[in-house]
């Protein structure tokens, strides 16, 4: 009988901390909502010899999660993404810079980032254009 009563006791302690960390989440927890204020940006006409331009995509947490950007990736070397590496809170702005590299690549300009976050949406496609004026040649 003893033995019983200590097996249960044990299975019961055993239940309340497999629980626990679920309780935990629930009270911290919601759901991160990334929104952009805009999702496209076009630099028009760039010079080829003119050096890199930059332009920044804000967005802000409207979920009631913690928003943690995991990546930005982009087609090409060309493009280099900026992010936050820190969790944003709810309620908070954060901005995402993407610099294009235009040295070479004379032409139309038409690139994406995609940004990958633990929330809603898990995925967000960016996107630049322009055209790059090519380098005058002496």
């Amino acid at each position: 009988m003893k033995q019983t009563l200590k097996i249960f006791a044990l299975v019961a302690i055993a239940v309340a901390f497999a629980a626990m960390p679920v309780a935990a989440k629930k009270d911290k927890g919601g759901e991160a909502r990334i929104k952009f204020t805009e999702d496209r940006h076009d630099f028009g006409l760039i010079d080829e010899n003119g050096g890199p331009v930059s332009c920044v995509f804000e967005f802000v947490n409207a979920g009631n999660g913690n928003l943690v950007i995991k990546d930005v990736r982009t087609q090409c070397g060309c493009t280099r993404p900026e992010y936050p590496q820190n969790p944003i809170a709810p309620g908070k702005k954060g901005k995402i810079k993407i610099t294009f590299l235009p040295q070479g690549r004379p032409g139309s300009l038409n690139k994406t980032a995609t940004v990958y976050t633990n929330g809603k949406p898990g995925k967000v496609v960016l996107q630049i254009k322009g055209r790059v004026a090519p380098k005058n040649k002496k």
